[in-house]
């Protein structure tokens, strides 16, 4: 009998399948979540030159001296508040959702509700 695939390797294809359609531009960039056990990484991307323009993890001094678990709904939130707070300092206002092969629940939903909060419209 052969091994199935892992949740990750799912997640990967399903990734792949979406950002068959969905893509980062320099009007419209793409904000890609990135989930481990124990952080939450955001970068907002313009896939047409191939560089992030912004990025914001739990492990950024300002949020890792405000809370004390970094893999958790409130760290995912707080995650989303810096990254939105940062785009709007280089002057992006709109992204679309990169939810990373992920459900849109829990940790990545509260990514982006405080991403919206901090004024990014997706």
């Amino acid at each position: 009998m052969g091994r199935g695939k892992s949740s990750n390797e799912n997640r990967l294809a399903r990734h792949a399948r979406v950002r068959k359609k969905i893509s980062g531009t320099a009007e419209l960039p793409r904000l890609n979540v990135f989930r481990s056990l124990n952080q939450i990484y955001a970068q907002i991307i313009d896939d047409t030159k191939g560089i992030t323009l912004v990025s914001a993890s739990s492990m950024d001094k300002e949020i890792k001296e405000s809370i004390t678990v970094h893999g958790n709904k409130q760290a995912a939130r707080e995650v989303g508040r810096l990254v939105g707070k940062r785009a709007q300092g280089k002057g992006i206002k709109a992204v679309v959702f990169d939810r990373g092969g992920y459900i849109y629940h829990g940790r990545v939903k509260e990514l982006a509700d405080g991403a919206r909060e901090a004024g990014l419209e997706f």
